[in-house]
C-alpha cells in the first residue's frame, strides 16, 4: 500500500508539473482576434473631436465645449498612444483655467489626472491643492487626495483619504482599494476588491475594461496565469480597443508559454494600432527568449529612442532604467534616470532603482546607505525584489540576496525572459 501511495503522488506531482508547462494562448483566438479585429471606439472618439472641435471658437473660448474636447483628446491618446493629444488636452484646461481668471475647480480636477497619467506627480498635488482652494465635493477631494498621496509615496495619508470616501458599492473605492492592497502585499484582497470594482462598472466598457485588465495584471502577479488569460480575454470582449489586454496575453505567451513567436505577432499586432512605445519594449524583450541579440538591442534603441521624446517627461523611466542596467548597459545614464525619478517621486519601488543604478555604477556604499534608509523592510515587487538580490549578491551578502531572489520568484511572470532566467541560476546556486 505504501508503494502504490508513493506511485500515486509521484503521478500527482507530474500532473502539476505538466499542468504549470501547458500553453495557455491558444494561438486559434489570436488569428480570430487579429483577423477580425475592429475599433468602434476610435470611430466614436473620432466623431467625438470632430462634433467637440466644431464647437470651439478661438476668439471667445468658452468653459464646456473646451471641457467636453479636452476630455475625448484625452481619450484618444488611450486609444492611440499619441502623446501630443495629452499634451494639446492639458493646454486646453489651462487656458480655460486662465480664461475664467483661476476660479473654476474644473480644469484643475482634470488636470490631476491627466498630470498622474504623465507621472507629474507633483504638478498633480499643486493642480490638487488649488482644487480644493477654489471648493470641490468631498468625495472628488478623498479620491484625488489619494491618488496624488499615493503616488508621491505619502500612504498613511493616502489611506486616510481612502477611509473618507469608503463605500463598497462604489467602483472608485473598490478599484483604489485594489492599488493600495497591492502596494501592501495583500494579492488576494487586491483582486478581490478589482474584480469587486468591475462588477460595479455598469454598461461602460472602458470601466470595465480597466478593472479586468487591472485584476489580470495581479493574477500574473501571483503567478495564476490562466485566471489572468481568461479576464484579459474577458476584457477584450467587453472592450475590443483594450490594447493593453492583448499585450497581457502576448506577455503570458511569452514569459510562461516560451512561444516567442506568437507573442511576437501579438506585440506587433499591437504596434500597428498604437503610437505608444510600449510594443516596442516588449518586442525587445520577446527576442531575449531566442537570445536574438541583433533584435534585442534594435528594439531596445528604437524604445529609447520614442521615448526621449520630452513630451514623454519620466513616464517611462522604470523601463529606461531595465534597459541601461541590461540590454544597453549604461551605467552613467541609468544612475541619471533613477535620479530623475525620485526629484519627481520617493517611494520603496523608486528608490530601489536608485539603489541597483548606484550599485550598477559602481558606487556601492552610496547604494548601501540608500538601501538602509529608504528600501530595506519595504514592500516591493518581483523587478525590484530581483534587483536588491542582484545588489546583495554583488555585496556579498548571500543569505540576503538569496531571500530577495525567493520573493522574486513569487512574482516571476513579472520579470523579463533573461531576468528569469538569471533569477533561476541564482537560486540554483
Amino acid at each position: 500500500m505504501k508503494n502504490l501511495f508513493s506511485l500515486f503522488a509521484i503521478l500527482a506531482i507530474l500532473s502539476s508539473c505538466n499542468h504549470d508547462k501547458k500553453s495557455i494562448v491558444e494561438a486559434t483566438y489570436i488569428d480570430s482576434l487579429i483577423n477580425n479585429y475592429t475599433e468602434p471606439a476610435v470611430a466614436t472618439n473620432a466623431a467625438d473631436i470632430k462634433f467637440w472641435g466644431s464647437r470651439l471658437d478661438t476668439a471667445h473660448p468658452g468653459y464646456s465645449n473646451e471641457l467636453k474636447y479636452s476630455s475625448v483628446l484625452a481619450a484618444r491618446f488611450g486609444l492611440i498612444g499619441n502623446i501630443q493629444d495629452l499634451k494639446s488636452s492639458d493646454s486646453i484646461l489651462k487656458v480655460i483655467a486662465k480664461t475664467y481668471n483661476y476660479k473654476e475647480a474644473a480644469p484643475y480636477t482634470s488636470l490631476i489626472p491627466r498630470s498622474i497619467s504623465q507621472h507629474k506627480f507633483n504638478e498633480a498635488d499643486t493642480f490638487l491643492t488649488k482644487a480644493k482652494e477654489l471648493g470641490i465635493k468631498k468625495y472628488d477631494d478623498g479620491a484625488y487626495s489619494f491618488d496624488v498621496n499615493f503616488e508621491l509615496g505619502r500612504y498613511p495619508l493616502a489611506i486616510e483619504n481612502l477611509n473618507s470616501i469608503r463605500d463598497p458599492k462604489d467602483y472608485g473605492y473598490q478599484f483604489r482599494t485594489s492599488k493600495l492592497e497591492h502596494y501592501k502585499g495583500n494579492l488576494d484582497s487586491a483582486i478581490h476588491a478589482m474584480l469587486s470594482a468591475a462588477s460595479l462598472a455598469g454598461n461602460n466598457p472602458t470601466l470595465i475594461a480597466a478593472a479586468l485588465s487591472n485584476a489580470a495584471d495581479l493574477y500574473i502577479h501571483d503567478g495564476q496565469i490562466e485566471q489572468a488569460y481568461n479576464l484579459y480575454k474577458k476584457s477584450i470582449a467587453a472592450y475590443s480597443s483594450d490594447l493593453h489586454s492583448i499585450m497581457g496575453i502576448g506577455w503570458i505567451a511569452l514569459v510562461h508559454d516560451k512561444h516567442d513567436s506568437l507573442a511576437k505577432k501579438i506585440f506587433h499586432f499591437v504596434a500597428g494600432k498604437t503610437q505608444a512605445p510600449d510594443p516596442i519594449l516588449k518586442l525587445s524583450q520577446a527576442a531575449e527568449l531566442n537570445n536574438d541579440s541583433a533584435s534585442i538591442k534594435k528594439y531596445a534603441q528604437q524604445f529609447v529612442d520614442m521615448t526621449s521624446n520630452p513630451l514623454y517627461g519620466t513616464m517611462y523611466n522604470k523601463y529606461l532604467v531595465e534597459l541601461y542596467t541590461g540590454t544597453l548597459n549604461n551605467p552613467a545614464k541609468a544612475e541619471a534616470v533613477a535620479e530623475n525619478e525620485i526629484a519627481n517621486r520617493q517611494t520603496p519601488q523608486t528608490y530601489a532603482w536608485y539603489v541597483w543604478c548606484l550599485y550598477f555604477n559602481n558606487k556601492k556604499d552610496e547604494a548601501y546607505k540608500v538601501y538602509e534608509e529608504h528600501v530595506s523592510g519595504k514592500p516591493l515587487e518581483g523587478i525590484e525584489l530581483y534587483w536588491m538580490g542582484k545588489f546583495m549578491k554583488g555585496l556579498g551578502k548571500g543569505y540576503n540576496a538569496n531571500e530577495f531572489f525567493k520573493a522574486a520568484e513569487k512574482n516571476k511572470y513579472d520579470l523579463s525572459p533573461s531576468m528569469m532566467k538569471d533569477l533561476e541560476e541564482n537560486l540554483k546556486q
